[in-house]
């Protein structure tokens, strides 16, 4: 994934790019550019590394112009470097690109510009496009029409945005299976991979769709599908502002959105519980969704997702099990895509993706529904891909999320599923109204028990400076905790680079406590009370053996005296519920381990925030 900004209007366009650039790192920070038309040729700068390099190696020079194009890579082909940076030119510097995605034709397409003749300066796939425009350009002697032509030649996923020095009034872009938001200012407009790009000069976008292009001029924009034909379609208005974008004070996103996290969860739930007029919660509603005789009559759930988005899945099948009786299969989307899965018309199905643009669940998602199935989708982004293709959406009010570990994101995808499995369960009569109305309440109280885990945050903070040492962290855990280890061990890893796996707790006889010895850290989840005398022979277990152990626990009767180093207490919580809690210290340790070693979290090495590509 990487990030892309344009403009053309009015303004001084290296500016309104920069700025714009800071807000999309998140997206790719192997290397930064720009190009900008300054009346007479395009100037392109840009170079390896965070975009600050970018920023210094401009500092001391002015690139006028009102016309230019941004971006932020995060590299596939070819290493980061200033060659392979985008934006990139075509041979005689009168055509500028940048680009998301992956040209799955490349290779074959390089063959034929060189057999003509054209010399490459990088290894990126992008640079093919932008000789490939050249080419059609020369024929067409209309940019637009060239980048159509070129676009129809093209395997894979892309969003590009063009400049061209004939055309200085206007900016042409387009995507396939890659992210693009054109915003809509007055005197000006704009592109974006993401929202937060734009939030400082409008709320008014178009997300365009799949297979769709823009041209932008100063005063207006025009739309069409990818044979050139004029679309007309309404504008979206982006309803949270940019304060929901930046730091508040925080040192960094994630810290932010850990915090925010009561408050994505009390604004995701609450459209969705229905309360008596006494104000007590009796039943879950999903009014863009059709949950009725569909779900009775269901043998099976679904859930398709990748990466943290997978882990709320595994959550999910928990509770779905537990509270509707339904059978649940949870699959990494980049393997379901490819095994040939057995579907059944009756199925449940549901993609889990907090961009809405992660390029594996897509395709899951177009597998089912060829198969003729109807697709839920849970996002946290109105207008992304998956809320346009599925049958049904269900939102995370999460905001905005920046950093690229998913917390907040996370928790609010386990609140959407955790309620649909209570409305599935009342559907199928396998929860009763008053085993309903308390798991309700319950979640309801869920955020200001997650405020009190923030507000003991400290503890967290202290053991992770004693924990920096560790080289090996394992994660354990039975049932809900087992499913909470995996997002655990993948926070850790994601942001402080130190090595950690999950286990369910009953496996590491089979394999595991073969590698404990005193440089382990082993964090215990156990907020399951039936099973607290077993999760506490693990404990015992590899403490006999060096292993340093934390436990994070509901339990106040100290049961697990002796059997571990330190005790994070969480509030009392149901088990079936606890998983939403449980998580949250978890990511504190994370963070702060990352930040005690040095490393910024909002931004780890090799990451990016969605997938937007294979």
């Amino acid at each position: 994934m990487c990030g892309i900004v344009g403009y053309v209007g009015e303004k001084q366009a290296t500016p309104v790019l920069i700025e714009g650039l800071k807000k999309l790192e998140y997206r790719g920070y192997d290397s930064a550019g720009i190009a900008v038309f300054n009346g007479e040729s395009i100037l392109v700068r840009k170079a390896k590394g965070a975009l600050k390099f970018l920023e210094e190696k401009i500092a001391d020079e002015t690139i006028k112009g009102s016309l230019g194009i941004g971006h932020t890579r995060w590299a596939t082909h070819g290493e980061p470097s200033d060659t392979n940076a985008h934006p990139h030119l075509n041979a005689d510097g009168t055509i500028s690109i940048v680009h998301n995605g992956i040209i799955e034709n490349y290779a074959d397409l390089k063959e034929k510009l060189q057999a003509k003749g054209v010399v490459f300066k990088s290894q990126t796939d992008t640079e093919v496009i932008v000789h490939m425009i050249s080419e059609k350009y020369n024929q067409e002697k209309d940019i637009f029409k060239a980048v159509l032509g070129v676009c129809r030649e093209l395997e894979g996923s892309y969003a590009l945005g063009v400049v061209c020095k004939d055309f200085p009034d206007r900016l042409v872009c387009v995507r396939k299976e890659s992210p693009l938001v054109v915003g809509l200012g007055k005197g000006e407009n704009f592109i974006a991979s993401d929202v937060p790009a734009l939030l400082e000069h409008t709320r008014d976008v178009y997300y365009l769709g799949e297979k769709e292009a823009a041209v932008l001029y100063a005063d207006h924009v025009d739309l069409f599908n990818l044979d050139g034909e004029k679309i007309i379609k309404e504008p979206s208005h982006v309803e949270w502002d940019l304060a929901a974008a930046e730091k508040n004070g925080y040192p960094h996103f994630m810290l932010k959105e850990i915090f925010e996290q009561p408050k994505g969860l009390t604004d995701t739930m609450r459209p969705h519980i229905v309360k008596n007029a006494q104000g007590v919660p009796v039943d879950v509603t999903f009014e863009e969704m059709k949950i009725n005789e569909e779900w009775k009559t269901a043998k099976r759930v679904v859930i398709t997702a990748c990466g943290t988005a997978y882990h709320a899945g595994v959550v999910a099948k928990y509770a779905f099990e537990r509270f509707a009786r339904l059978k649940v299969d949870v699959d990494v989307a980049s393997e379901f895509r490819y095994r040939d899965p057995i579907l059944d018309k009756d199925d449940i199905f549901i993609v889990v993706s907090q961009s809405g643009e992660t390029a594996d669940t897509l395709s899951a998602m177009r597998l089912a529904k060829k198969q003729g199935l109807k697709v839920c989708a849970i996002t946290n982004c109105v207008g992304s891909t998956v809320s346009r293709e599925a049958d049904e959406v269900i939102y995370t009010l999460a905001g905005p999320e920046i950093a690229v570990a998913s917390t907040k994101a996370y928790t609010t995808q386990i609140c959407c599923l955790y309620l649909l499995a209570i409305k599935a369960g009342l559907l199928r009569g396998t929860l009763t109204q008053e085993e309903a109305t308390k798991l309700l309440k319950e979640m309801e109280e869920i955020p200001a028990k997650i405020q009190s885990v923030l507000e003991n945050k400290e503890t967290i903070q202290k053991f992770a400076s004693l924990q920096l040492n560790k080289n090996k962290i394992f994660y354990i855990g039975r049932l809900f905790d087992a499913a909470s280890s995996m997002e655990s061990a993948l926070k850790l890893k994601e942001v402080s680079y130190m090595h950690s796996e999950s286990f369910p707790a009953g496996e590491l006889k089979h394999g595991p406590i073969a590698l404990i010895d005193n440089s382990t850290l082993v964090v215990a989840i156990a907020t399951e009370p039936e099973l607290y005398d077993k999760i506490g022979s693990n404990m015992v277990e590899v403490r006999s053996r060096g292993a340093t152990v934390l436990v994070i626990t509901q339990d106040d009767k100290n049961l697990f005296e002796g059997k571990t180093d330190e005790v994070f207490a969480i509030p009392e919580v149901s088990s079936s519920l606890a998983s939403i809690v449980s998580i949250v210290p978890a990511q504190l340790f994370a963070y702060y381990c990352a930040v005690l070693k040095g490393f910024d979290p909002d931004k780890p090495k090799n990451l990016a925030k969605s997938v937007t590509v294979e």
